[in-house]
C-alpha cells in the first residue's frame, strides 16, 4: 500500500513500546523478567550479542566501543572487553568488504537500563544496523545519507570506514551484517577463551575482596524513614544483590533494631546495587560551540530516590551482627499508593494514533495494579482509551469525570498525523472541535490530568493564567534530559495526601510554571479570564538552584528555581491538573505516583 513501511498507529510493544530496550534494570515487562531471570542468571554470560535495527540514512552498522561516559560502576575490564571485541569485528567486517561500519558514535554506556551484562561481569556488544522497510528494499541516494554523533556518514574517518556509496539496500544486506556480525564475535570468544574466562574472574575476585578502611562498606537499610521500598528489594533482589539481615547494633550513635538490612558491598553483584543507589552526576559535555552534547537515553537511574527508599551508608570496615534468630521482619514497606480512595469510577486515557509511550506505561500502570491490588480496590483502575473522534463528537460528560492526557508533544495532541501520511481513520488530532468539547467538559464538571509536555497543549488551548518558562530557551542555557529533581509539597492539597514535604520530579522535556498576574485569553474565545487566583501550586521548585538537582544532569537549573512542577486550576465546576513531569515514569517513580492517583480519584 502507499503507507508500507510506515510506523504502525499504535505501540508496537503492547504497553512500552521501544521502552522494552529501557527496561534492564527495573524489570518491569514480562519479557524482561524472563530474560533474566532463565537466560541471564543461569547462564552468567561473559559476551552479550544485543542485535538491533537504526535508521535507514546513517551507518550501515555500529559496534563498541560507546562513547564517554560511562557509568561508573562497569568494571574497568569489561571497558576493555567491548572495546577490543568491537574493534575487532569492525576490523574484520572491514577486511570482508563490510562497508559504512562505525564505532565509538551515537551510543553511550552510561545507564544500567539497556546493559544488565555490565553488571553481571559480562560485556554487552550492541550492533544496530541499517534498516529497510521491512522486508522491501530501498534506495538510498548518496546526498541523502546522514550522520550521527561523532561521525558523518559521506566521510572516512577512524571511527568510520570505508565510505558506504549508497544504492539499493536489502532485507538480505541487514541479515548478512548481522550474522557475519555474530560469526565474528564468537571467533573472537573461541580464539580468546582463556582471556575471556580470567577477565570474567578478575572481575569477581574484585567484587567480593574485603573493603579497605574509607570505602564504602555497606548500606543500612532505613526501613523507618523509607516508603515504597517493596519494588526497590524485588528489583535488588532479582539482580541477585545479596542482602543480610542482622540483629540490633549501633552505628555512628544512632541504635538500629533486630532484622535490620545490609547490602554488604564485598559480594559479586555490588555494582548494581550502587547504580540503583549512589545518587551520581552526569558529566557537563559540550561540543566547541557549547552545546550540551545529549546523552543516548536518559542520565538518571535512582531507584532508590524514585521509590523513596533510604540507605545509610558504612564508610569504613564494620563488624557485622548475626542474624537474630526468630522470626523475620526486615523488609518491604508495600506499595502504598496513597490515593483518596472515593468511589470509583470510569477513566478516559486520551490515546493518539501518532503512538506515546508514555500512553503505554500509564496503560500498564493500571492494568497492572488492577490485577495485583486487592479486589475490593480494583475498580479504581477502571479505565477506557479514547480516541480523537471521540474527543471530538462525543458528550464527555456522559462517559467519565475525568480525561488523563499522556505525555505527548501540544502538535501531535492537536494535529495528530497529516494528510497522506497514514489511511484517512489514522489523520488528524482532536482538532479545534475537540478543543471546545474538552472545555465545555471542564465547566462541566469534569478534570482534565495533563502529563509533563501534554500541559503545554492545555496552556496553549484553553488560555491558561500560567506560562511555561521553559519554552524557548536555548538548549545551551537549558538542557535536563532525564534527570530527577528535588520538589517542595504543599501537603495540605488533596492531591499531595500521603506524600512528605520534600519529594521527587522526573524532569524530561518537561515543563515548568509561573502563575500569571492578569487573568489570560485564548483569540478563538475558548477560555476567557480565567483569574490566577483559580491556580493551586501544588508542587514547586526549589529557590536555591543548587538544591534542585538530586540525580543526573541539570543545566541551567536557575531557569526553574522556585518555579512551579504541579498545579490545579478551577474553571467552572470542574478543573484541569498540570503535571510538569512524568508523576508514573516507566513504572518505576513510586515516590509520585501518589500525585497522580490522587490527582485522578480527587
Amino acid at each position: 500500500t502507499p503507507f508500507e513501511g510506515t510506523d504502525p498507529p499504535e505501540l508496537y510493544h503492547k504497553y512500552v513500546g521501544h521502552d522494552d530496550n529501557r527496561d534492564w534494570y527495573a524489570f518491569t515487562q514480562i519479557e524482561t523478567q524472563l530474560t533474566v531471570d532463565k537466560i541471564h542468571n543461569v547462564w552468567h554470560p561473559q559476551i552479550v550479542n544485543d542485535i538491533h535495527q537504526q535508521g535507514a540514512f546513517g551507518a550501515r552498522l555500529f559496534l563498541p566501543p560507546y562513547l564517554a561516559p560511562v557509568e561508573p560502576n562497569v568494571p574497568k575490564q569489561l571497558v576493555e572487553g567491548y572495546t577490543e571485541l568491537g574493534n575487532f569485528v569492525a576490523k574484520d567486517l572491514r577486511g570482508k568488504g563490510f562497508e559504512g561500519i562505525t564505532t565509538d558514535s551515537t551510543y553511550d554506556a552510561w545507564t544500567p537500563a539497556r546493559a544488565y551484562s555490565h553488571y553481571h561481569g559480562g560485556v554487552r556488544i550492541l550492533s544496530e544496523t541499517a534498516s529497510a522497510k521491512l522486508a522491501t528494499p530501498i534506495n538510498v541516494k548518496f546526498e541523502d545519507l546522514r550522520g550521527g554523533l561523532m561521525y558523518d556518514a559521506k566521510k572516512e574517518t577512524p571511527n568510520f570506514a570505508p565510505v558506504w556509496k549508497g544504492g539499493e539496500w536489502h532485507l538480505k544486506d541487514i541479515t548478512s551484517y548481522m550474522t557475519n556480525a555474530a560469526f565474528s564475535i564468537l571467533k573472537h570468544a573461541s580464539d580468546n577463551r582463556a582471556k575471556w574466562l580470567t577477565r570474567f574472574y578478575a572481575i569477581g575476585k574484585e567484587a567480593v575482596r574485603p573493603r579497605k578502611d574509607g570505602e564504602l562498606f555497606a548500606y543500612i537499610f532505613d526501613k523507618k524513614n523509607s516508603r515504597y521500598d517493596s519494588k526497590f528489594w524485588q528489583i535488588i533482589h532479582r539482580a541477585g544483590v545479596e542482602t543480610r539481615a542482622v540483629s540490633k547494633f549501633t552505628y555512628e550513635g544512632k541504635n538500629y533494631e533486630d532484622w535490620t538490612v545490609l547490602i554488604p558491598m564485598n559480594q559479586p553483584y555490588a555494582g548494581f546495587a550502587r547504580a540503583m543507589i549512589d545518587e551520581e552526576i552526569y558529566p557537563d559535555l559540550r561540543d566547541t560551540k557549547g552545546q550540551p552534547i545529549p546523552p543516548y537515553d536518559v542520565t538518571a537511574h535512582n531507584l532508590a530516590l524514585l521509590t523513596d527508599t533510604k540507605l545509610i551508608e558504612i564508610k569504613s570496615p564494620f563488624k557485622l551482627p548475626k542474624t537474630p534468630k526468630g522470626r523475620e521482619g526486615g523488609l518491604g514497606n508495600g506499595n502504598g499508593l496513597g490515593f483518596g480512595g472515593s468511589k470509583p469510577f470510569p477513566k478516559l486515557l486520551y490515546k493518539s494514533y501518532v503512538p506515546s509511550m508514555d500512553e503505554g506505561w500509564t496503560r500498564w500502570i493500571l492494568d497492572a495494579y488492577k490485577r495485583d491490588i486487592e479486589a475490593i480496590t480494583k475498580d479504581q483502575f477502571l479505565y477506557e482509551s479514547v480516541f480523537d473522534k471521540e474527543i471530538k463528537d462525543s458528550d464527555l460528560s456522559t462517559k467519565t469525570k475525568l480525561i488523563i492526557f499522556p505525555d505527548q508533544s501540544p502538535n501531535q495532541i492537536l494535529n495528530g498525523y497529516a494528510k497522506g501520511a497514514m489511511p484517512d481513520e489514522f489523520v488528524g488530532g482532536v482538532g479545534a472541535e475537540g478543543v471546545a468539547n474538552l472545555k465545555k467538559f471542564v465547566e462541566d464538571g469534569g478534570t482534565l490530568v495533563f502529563l509533563n509536555r501534554a500541559s503545554d497543549f492545555a496552556i496553549e488551548q484553553f488560555g491558561l493564567p500560567v506560562k511555561d518558562v521553559t519554552k524557548g530557551l536555548p538548549r545551551k542555557d537549558f538542557y535536563i534530559p532525564g534527570s530527577i529533581l528535588r520538589t517542595e509539597i504543599d501537603t495540605t492539597n488533596p492531591i499531595a495526601k500521603g506524600m512528605s514535604a520534600q519529594s521527587i520530579a522526573w524532569f524530561e522535556d518537561s515543563p515548568a510554571f509561573e502563575v500569571l498576574s492578569e487573568p489570560s485569553a485564548v483569540a478563538d474565545g475558548l477560555t476567557k479570564n480565567i483569574s490566577p487566583k483559580n491556580v493551586e501550586i501544588i508542587a514547586r521548585y526549589p529557590e536555591k538552584p543548587n538544591e534542585i538537582l538530586l540525580s543526573g544532569w541539570a543545566l541551567g537549573a536557575e531557569k526553574i528555581a522556585g518555579k512551579a512542577a504541579l498545579v490545579s486550576i478551577n474553571i467552572g465546576k470542574g478543573k484541569i491538573i498540570l503535571f510538569g513531569f512524568r508523576p508514573q515514569y516507566r513504572g518505576q517513580s513510586l515516590a509520585t505516583f501518589p500525585l497522580f492517583f490522587n490527582a485522578i480519584e480527587n
